[in-house]
């Protein structure tokens, strides 16, 4: 296996989740921080105890000169990106509708929005030359299933998922997959430490298998659609919620 991944925000988590996942099954991994540079290195370091090849490279994912020296790193490296895994969490407010204000909505939707275009247009030129790709954004479930204080995260996510089944259709005859990856409330990450500990705790409770989702599950979920097997598999959500949602 010479297939090249980069994952953003892959300094804990989900990210540092499916570094690891990505670099025990062969894959040579950028693991991408914006400011968890000794988290980063520890990935890194995991990675290569695991047999596998990592690198830690910073870049503020919704800066156009970062996202563009991520990946021209990237390729000075490792002469290309085969495997898109976007990650990064883009900050964002606990709000209810009557007291959200347009910049929190707007800001939030734009600066998503403007992440994932950004990543993804530097890398599909080089995927379209050879006919191969896989592109993988991790959204939410909440941008289908709303919860209260929840609506700048769940508008700018499901703005996200259909920004991806275009690409998906747009890119499918050139060989090139672009899929989601839906967990319901993930513990121990960025995200689910917004939330009180008994929120967790109800969450969970309503949850059917009665906990929530572990970041190892998402990654091995992330791996499946980052391989040669999933080559037939585009435009899709995959729900990793213990059957919270049954769509």
């Amino acid at each position: 296996m010479d297939r090249v991944a980069v994952i953003t925000g892959a300094s804990r988590g989900i990210g540092a989740a499916t570094a690891l996942a990505l670099a025990q099954n062969g894959f040579r991994v950028v693991v991408n921080y914006r400011s968890s540079a000794e988290e980063a290195d520890a990935v890194v370091r995991a990675a290569a105890a695991a047999g596998g090849q990592a690198v830690a490279i910073r870049a503020d994912v919704t800066a156009p000169d970062d996202v563009a020296a991520l990946f021209e790193q990237t390729e000075q490296r490792w002469g290309r990106v085969d495997v898109l895994v976007h990650n990064a969490l883009i900050p964002y407010d606990v709000t209810s509708f009557a007291d959200l204000s347009w910049e929190q909505l707007g800001g939030k939707l734009n600066r998503e929005l403007h992440a994932a275009y950004l990543v993804t247009k530097a890398v599909v030129p080089g995927m379209v030359s050879r006919n191969y790709g896989r592109l993988i954004f991790l959204t939410t479930i909440l941008s289908r299933r709303p919860r209260q204080g929840m609506i700048t995260i769940g508008t700018a996510k499901a703005a996200m998922d259909q920004f991806v089944r275009y690409v998906a259709l747009e890119l499918a005859p050139q060989g090139i997959t672009a899929n989601l990856v839906s967990p319901a409330t993930v513990a121990d990450t960025a995200a689910s430490g917004l939330l009180k500990d008994e929120e967790l705790r109800q969450i969970a409770a309503a949850n059917p298998m009665g906990r929530n989702v572990r970041p190892d599950e998402i990654a091995k979920a992330v791996a499946f659609l980052a391989s040669e097997d999933s080559g037939f598999i585009t435009g899709h959500c995959v729900e990793i919620n213990g059957g919270l949602a049954m769509d």
